[in-house]
Formats: C-alpha cells, sequence, structure tokens
C-alpha cells in the first residue's frame, strides 16, 4: 500500500485542523505539515516534500491560485484544492484545475455539518489518487496496461454497422470524473458547430460547480453547453451537463426527448452518476449512441454501458491510459470487453464526429 505525506494549507486554524483530521483518520496516509498561506506553503513544500498539497484558494499573502501557478512552476505535486460553493469559488476552483490542480472537494461547511462524512471520504480517495498517478507518471507517459485499439482498424471495422439504418438519430453521452473538466475542453470545442445530435454530459461534481464548468465550455466552444434543466428538450449540436448532485436521465416527451433530473439516492455514491444516464438511453431503442467514458476514479459507467449496448446501437469510446489523468473509469469499461475504440483525449472528438455524420 502507497503511503502518502501530506500538505494540509488554510488560512483557518480550524479548517487546517479538521482536514488534517480527516487525512489522518486513514492509516495511509501522514499530514506532515500545514500552512497558512501561499507563501507558507512554498516553503512548506520545499521543507517537507509531500506526496501531495491540499490547498485553500482563498487565502491572504499569495492567494491558492498564485501559489498554484508557483507550485506549478517550481516544485510540482498533486494539488488538492478545497473550494467554496460560491459562484466565485467556483470559477476560481475551474481555473485552478487549467493551472494543474489535481482535482478539487468543495469546502467542509462545519464541524456539525452532515456532509462531513461524505467530503471525509471523497477527500481521502482523492488524495490516495493523486499520490497514485504521480508516482505513476513521474513526468514520462506511463507504458498502457490494457493496450490501444488500433483506431482506424476499428473505426473501420464499426462504421459500417454504425451507420446501418440510418433513420435512427444519433445521441451522444459522455462521461467523466476527475480530470474531467480539462478532459471536456479537449473534446466540445473540437466538436463542429453544425454537430447533428444533442450531448449528454455527466461530471462528477458536487452542486454549485457544473454552471460554472458549462459556462467556461460554452465560451469555448462551437457548440452551445449549458446545464441541463429538468423537462427541457434535446436539441442537436447542444451539450446539457447533469447539475452536481442530480442524476440527469433522458426520456421520451412525445415525438421529442426531454432531460429528466431526480435527487435520488447516490449510485456507488455518485449523484450525478453516469450509470443512470447510460441506464435511461438503453430504453430509447429508436436511436443509436455514441457513449464515450473518459478519466475518472472508479468505475461509474461500465455497469450502464453493458445495458446500453445490449439494447441499443452503441458505439463505445474509452479514453486511453497514455493520456487519462486517472485511469479508472475507463480502464473500468476496457476490461469489461465493451469498449469498441480505445483513444487519446484529443482523438475522441473527431471520432464522434466521423460516427454522427449519416450516410
Amino acid at each position: 500500500m502507497l503511503l502518502v505525506n501530506v500538505l494540509v494549507a488554510d488560512d483557518s486554524a480550524f479548517m487546517r485542523k479538521m482536514i488534517a483530521s480527516m487525512l489522518s483518520s486513514d492509516p495511509d496516509i501522514t499530514v506532515i505539515g500545514t500552512a497558512r498561506n501561499g507563501e507558507d506553503t512554498l516553503r512548506g513544500i520545499k521543507k517537507y516534500r509531500p506526496d501531495v498539497v491540499t490547498l485553500d484558494v482563498e487565502m491572504p499573502v499569495m492567494n491558492g491560485l498564485e501559489a498554484l501557478k508557483r507550485i506549478m512552476e517550481e516544485c510540482p505535486v498533486p494539488v488538492i484544492l478545497v473550494s467554496s460553493r460560491t459562484e466565485e469559488g467556483a470559477d476560481e476552483t475551474l481555473k485552478a484545475m487549467e493551472y494543474g490542480a489535481f482535482d478539487f472537494i468543495p469546502k467542509p461547511s462545519g464541524s456539525i455539518s452532515l456532509d462531513i462524512e461524505t467530503i471525509k471520504t471523497d477527500l481521502i480517495n482523492k488524495v490516495k489518487h493523486a499520490a497514485s498517478a504521480a508516482a505513476e507518471r513521474p513526468g514520462k507517459p506511463r507504458k498502457a496496461r490494457v493496450p490501444d485499439t488500433t483506431i482506424l482498424e476499428k473505426e473501420e471495422a464499426k462504421t459500417e454497422d454504425f451507420h446501418t439504418n440510418i433513420h435512427l438519430k444519433t445521441l451522444i453521452a459522455i462521461g467523466v470524473s476527475t480530470g474531467g473538466p480539462k478532459a471536456l475542453q479537449k473534446v466540445l470545442p473540437a466538436l463542429p458547430k453544425e454537430l447533428n445530435a444533442p450531448v449528454l454530459i455527466v461530471q462528477h461534481m458536487p452542486e454549485g460547480f457544473t454552471k460554472s464548468l458549462s459556462s467556461r465550455l460554452n465560451k469555448l466552444s462551437g457548440i452551445r453547453v449549458k446545464e441541463a434543466e429538468d423537462g427541457e428538450l434535446l436539441q442537436p449540436g447542444t451539450a446539457y451537463i447533469a447539475p452536481g448532485g442530480s442524476h440527469l436521465r433522458v426520456r421520451k416527451l412525445g415525438a421529442s426527448l426531454a432531460c429528466e433530473l431526480s435527487e435520488d439516492h447516490p449510485v456507488h455514491g455518485h449523484r450525478p452518476s453516469v450509470d443512470v444516464l447510460f441506464e435511461s438511453l438503453a430504453l430509447l431503442t429508436k436511436h443509436k449512441v455514441i457513449a464515450a467514458i473518459l478519466t475518472g476514479m472508479g468505475s461509474d459507467g461500465t455497469k450502464g454501458l453493458i445495458k446500453l449496448k445490449h439494447s441499443v446501437k452503441t458505439l463505445a469510446i474509452t479514453e486511453s491510459e497514455k493520456t487519462a489523468v486517472v485511469y479508472g473509469m475507463p480502464r473500468a469499461a476496457a476490461e469489461a470487453g465493451v469498449a469498441d475504440i480505445v483513444a487519446d483525449i484529443d482523438k475522441i472528438a473527431a471520432i464522434i464526429e466521423r460516427f454522427t455524420r449519416r450516410g
């Protein structure tokens, strides 16, 4: 088992104590130091050489974003952001993801908060995955344990089959978790403005962050990107991101399809869940689906993808181990034998576009 040394940075003594206590409850994690601001954090990294840093975004002297830039330039180490749920906090968190943060958790709201245990489990898992990813990728690409499929051969083999029955309308569905904002930024802006299909996206994120994510991706993309709303009709050339804290399903509404949001129980700890989205698409037998599973921890999406492939004409794409920040979700699908194409993240948009064309 990998032993992980962590530096905790937060301007609040209470938050430093709370986060340190959460992490120290795991026998494989040691909190080797704390810091009160960005400058302290840089000094602490150089002094303690931690495996992972938890970093508050809002700190005096040097804030989290400035500190993160300096960390990535001077002493690169995996960073987990601890972010407020405010709109400003969400925007800064997404900027930090672009600067190189590994992932983030929402800031705990207090010692008696009902979400403390959930955040504790999430924080421990993300710290361990960050340390593992850094250990596996010390500055050079990993050798894939699951060999990449030869993309062109697979495309040639699947194209004729997928384009059979061209009267079937196409739906595009994407599931992603850790490393998702960067992955989506590679895929969505590369899709053509005239994309002849709607895109449904489940990104594992807590409530309050997906609206900012949608807005940032919309500004970068030719297609429209928005947070999904309950009951709205699906339109081609539009990407719908499941709101944090809500499952996203697609249901028939007359001759059209509509988004359906719910706060049903989390599935394997996730709400939204990729499995929930994929399983809802498995009921739409008059459509065909391009389903992509990108970087992320765990196996969310594999169970739903199996059901999807048993029910409707489906092309399954998984991100390669070479480019995935965390090769958990894509690995689970690949090892279950349901991936048709394994591709680097910068090739996925072109594959989606090719298979979305009719005829």
